[in-house]
């Protein structure tokens, strides 16, 4: 059995590696399900060095970055949002695999063996295509998925861009895989299956040649994010496009690509961006009459009604004429500046408490989770320009001087420590 400390250090070629699933077999099987990594946390700073490697790239042969400081924060805010929740308890994706593992496994398929390895890279991949092909065809999977379609940007940080609704029912797809994979080498492919898709999200790169027929591409998914009727409910693959092939929803790049949904909600609040289209339902569900017509508004396509064929009509999305402008906000270049630092300072704290949850209190780790929240939404308050904006943000400070005091939080800099304890002597010193 390998030692679990040993394997929670991932080396700077590993790290690139993952990001583009070309990792071994032999670097990442493990026994027991405790040893595995938590891969996507460790890829922070890959995320954060392509991101700035795309930034300069696109300013060179573009002369301005890939997407507006506003909507790139409204993609990390929501996911940071869509982590939260692991600060508690294990992800519902691993718990509900583990649980099936455990009570009604049919065969054990050998952890150590490559083929299992490889066999789990297909399962995966193979749950991920239906599990985001059903996210776009019934209406109440689609309110947690088109959180991450509405950036109308394309950057890499429309990847983070994730909601806090999805691992409730994507799940289902992959629990057939816990009737013989241990759930070790399924924790393994469940993260790497989500890191490969950071980076095809990005316009730096155009046409892979050869690879473009086998695996998921920035231009295959540019086309999934596009609201261009030529490119709505396409290419749902992860990693190999082949199941889009093979399952007719494939579709090449053919003309400029309009990003968004089709009804573009034009905000940077962070739960409007996760839950708007659950406000919509709700609405839509109680104004249709009819038991069966009510059923459907939940379990049928977002842009079915009575009358219509289950995933609606394709005449009816609106068109686009390429000309299109991104919603953006109208604050000042001072006030995006703050912002900026705010969301810094608060990204610090999170990194911090995740790093340390196993020894915080529970108090202390729901109150952070509290104020990161609440940072999020004054944030996507001040992009906004809403009128409570100022009194929302005002009652942040106080929030974030009182939780220092009471010594839930600690000060970023170490500069700043002397003067927080000078002014706001913690009551647990």
């Amino acid at each position: 059995m390998k030692n679990p400390e040993a394997q929670q250090d991932v080396s700077v070629s590993q790290g690139i590696r993952m990001m583009f699933y070309v990792m071994k077999p032999s670097e990442t099987s493990f026994q027991t399900l405790e040893e595995v990594p938590d891969y996507v946390r460790k890829a922070t700073p890959f995320f954060i060095s392509l991101m700035l490697l795309e930034l300069v790239v696109s300013w060179i042969r573009k002369g301005k970055p890939s997407g507006g400081l506003d909507d790139a924060l409204a993609s990390l805010s929501a996911g940071i949002m869509s982590r939260l929740p692991r600060l508690f308890s294990r992800s519902i994706e691993l718990t509900s695999y583990v649980y099936i593992w455990e009570n009604y496994r049919l065969i054990s398929l050998p952890w150590d063996s490559p083929w299992t390895w490889y066999l789990t890279f297909l399962g995966v991949d193979f749950g991920y295509y239906w599990f985001h092909r059903m996210a776009h065809e019934v209406n109440i999977m689609w309110a947690g998925h088109q959180t991450h379609h509405s950036s109308e940007g394309y950057n890499l940080s429309t990847a983070l861009r994730q909601s806090v609704l999805q691992i409730y029912t994507s799940w289902i797809f992959y629990s057939p895989l816990a009737l013989f994979i241990p759930p070790s080498v399924y924790a393994v492919h469940l993260q790497f299956n989500l890191l490969y898709q950071f980076w095809i999200h990005t316009e730096v790169i155009d046409n892979l040649g050869p690879l473009e027929l086998i695996l998921n591409t920035p231009s295959h998914h540019r086309v999934h994010h596009g609201r261009n009727r030529y490119c709505i409910d396409r290419n749902f693959a992860g990693t190999l496009i082949i199941w889009d092939r093979i399952f007719g929803t494939f579709e090449a790049e053919n003309e400029k690509v309009v990003y968004g949904l089709t009804h573009p909600i034009n905000t940077f609040e962070p739960f409007k961006v996760q839950f708007h289209h659950l406000v919509n339902i709700w609405t839509t569900f109680w104004a249709t009459p009819g038991f069966f017509n009510k059923f459907s508004v939940i379990f049928k396509g977002p842009g079915w009604s009575p009358g219509k064929p289950r995933l609606g009509l394709i005449e009816e999305i609106p068109e686009v004429e390429g000309k299109e402008i991104p919603f953006s906000s109208s604050a000042s270049q001072l006030l995006k500046i703050y912002v900026l630092v705010q969301f810094a300072l608060m990204l610090a704290f999170y990194e911090e408490t995740f790093a340390d949850k196993a020894v915080l209190s529970q108090v202390t780790l729901l109150l952070r989770v509290c104020f990161i929240i609440l940072t999020l939404t004054s944030i996507g308050f001040l992009l906004d320009q809403r009128r409570k904006a100022a009194v929302l943000e005002t009652f942040r400070c106080l929030v974030f001087l009182m939780l220092c005091r009471s010594g839930h939080l600690k000060p970023c800099l170490s500069s700043s420590s002397f003067a927080f304890e000078r002014f706001f002597p913690s009551k647990r010193s």
